[in-house]
């Protein structure tokens, strides 16, 4: 009874929270940020445990992947798309993904963290499935490296519009790639709001961040073994 209360709360609070955003259209209302807030003050009221809760929403996270599949569809319907600006998908990725790796070890040494928390930072622009077991693999905490995944998502949801703006970014091409090289699903998801075509270029991106991240993020983990 309790994992089906667990489950179906989760989705009433994201529905309602999806509600709000619509009635009040804010970056601050993103979804999956009010939902997850005043799912941690309802746990945390009540006195459940984040094991408690998981009993219902673990169904919730094993629809994760096959989620992830279904953006295969926003893919085939733009393939023409696709096929016209690959070089540009291809080589954005790559200095997305570079960039994304060379200023994740910048600021972690800035900061004086130690090599177990860099190493779960580094596939934190991948999307949580294979990002978890990229830190696994490299010697890195995989629930440490999903909060990272989630953080790097919602912030990318959150300043992308404002950046689109003041960079004066207006063809989905770019706003596709950018958002779906940085900030994995949440930020795919973003892009629904800004029509298809962003939408499939955000997919493509992110599938890509994370078939190259898989290569390029167990390489840079070398450094700090």
């Amino acid at each position: 009874m309790i994992a089906i209360s667990m489950m179906i709360g989760t989705i009433v609070i994201f529905l309602l929270m999806r509600k709000l955003n619509a009635r009040f259209s804010t970056p601050l209302l993103l979804p999956v940020l009010t939902a997850t807030i005043l799912i941690i003050i309802l746990l945390k009221s009540f006195s459940l445990s984040y094991a408690t809760y998981m009993t219902g929403a673990k169904w919730i996270d094993a629809m994760l992947g096959p989620a992830v599949v279904s953006m295969a569809y926003p893919l085939y319907a733009q393939r023409h798309i696709i096929k016209q600006n690959m070089f540009s998908i291809l080589t954005s990725v790559v200095i997305a993904m570079l960039s994304g790796l060379v200023s994740i070890i910048v600021f972690a040494k800035l900061l004086n963290l130690s090599n177990d928390y860099i190493l779960s930072l580094l596939p934190k622009s991948i999307t949580t499935p294979i990002a978890m077991q990229i830190s696994e693999a490299i010697g890195g905490f995989p629930s440490l490296t999903a909060v990272f995944v989630i953080i790097a998502g919602i912030t990318g949801a959150l300043l992308g519009p404002s950046i689109f703006k003041i960079a004066r970014i207006e063809k989905a091409v770019s706003r596709g790639i950018s958002l779906g090289s940085a900030s994995h699903g949440i930020g795919v998801s973003k892009l629904t709001e800004y029509g298809e075509k962003a939408l499939s270029m955000g997919t493509v991106s992110m599938t890509l961040s994370a078939i190259i991240g898989a290569f390029i993020g167990p390489v840079f983990a070398l450094f700090f073994h």
